[in-house]
């Protein structure tokens, strides 16, 4: 029997209930049976409560974990809800090693609740990294028509520019290429510059000539079809019209707004580099309109799409 797909929850304040729930909806009672939720149960049920779908959330295949101090209200930050996400998190990590899961889909969380729960991570990705053991893990954003994986994240705009280093770009390159020849995919990858115009040839800066362009040339040593660096303000166009299949990014914010600009909805955000499956929505808690029943659910059934590929592609244990 193939191991099923997990879903956290996230923080039980925020939309994660309501999109669960929304999603699982939406599904027959056969494909629900290929997930399993670790949340708890009356966060699942307000949340029906408040919809309406008609669904039985008791016939859901719940991993339980209790709330410290009880049901949380919608829409409000509280460490208890930090600790909660983290819970359920963990519980999900250990039954994906074991095998007992075939990966995990992450509702999300709020990193001010995580951290006042005494949990401090930059997000979901350095926690997994954590929780697994793992030195270091890589952001993919992926969607229809462009994609983008990330040399750096959840740092200030100068440590990232420190991160942009050979190895690490070289290492980020790699992480993509595997990525997507697992989906039977030979990408063609750019890697965009860090500074305007890739430097202008020394003129607004050397990383792109001493930094950026050794780990292409690394990259194509190793048989990678990579190109660059291309300067960032023309090359996430030449990659959404169909010239590359995969963008290396910098940093951050030069990933995120492109692919946030065209894809806002339906953009998955992948984990690579851990000994686990993982992908999540590409958005937040949304405490302001937690509870209130107007979530979209769009997201996470892109996310639950995605995770079905990569858990075909799963290597036996």
């Amino acid at each position: 029997m193939t191991a099923p797909i997990g879903i956290t929850m996230g923080d039980p304040a925020g939309v994660g209930p309501e999109i669960i729930v929304k999603s699982m909806a939406a599904m027959t009672p056969e494909a629900r049976r290929g997930y399993r939720i670790f949340g708890n149960s009356d966060s699942l049920a307000a949340a029906e409560k408040v919809l309406g779908t008609g669904l039985d959330v008791s016939s859901l295949d719940l991993h339980q974990t209790d709330i410290p101090g009880g049901m949380m209200p919608f829409g409000k930050l509280d460490p208890r809800g930090g600790e909660a996400c983290f819970r359920f998190i963990e519980a999900a990590v250990r039954q994906a090693e074991k095998g007992d899961i075939a990966g995990i889909v992450t509702a999300p969380i709020n990193k001010a609740a995580l951290n006042a729960a005494g949990h401090h991570y930059d997000g979901h990705t350095g926690m997994l990294a954590s929780l697994t053991g793992s030195k270091s893990s890589f952001m993919l954003l992926t969607s229809e028509r462009l994609n983008v994986i990330h040399v750096s994240t959840h740092i200030s705009l100068k440590g990232a520019i420190d991160r942009a280093r050979t190895d690490r770009i070289l290492a980020t390159i790699r992480a993509g290429h595997q990525q997507f020849l697992r989906l039977g995919i030979t990408p063609r990858i750019a890697v965009a510059g860090l500074n305007p115009h890739c430097g202008e040839g020394g003129l607004f800066g050397d990383e792109d000539d001493t930094q950026i362009a050794p780990a292409v040339a690394a990259a194509q040593a190793e048989g990678i079809d990579a190109y660059g660096p291309i300067p960032a303000d023309t090359v996430f166009h030449r990659a959404y019209e169909g010239a590359f299949d995969l963008i290396v990014a910098q940093y951050h914010d030069q990933g995120h707004i492109p692919i946030k600009l065209v894809a806002f909805d339906t953009a998955v955000n992948v984990s690579l580099g851990l000994p686990i499956d993982r992908c999540s929505v590409d958005h937040g808690t949304a405490f302001d309109i937690a509870g209130k029943g107007i979530a979209k659910n769009v997201n996470l059934d892109h996310a639950l799409a995605y995770a079905r590929r990569m858990a075909a592609t799963r290597s036996p244990r």
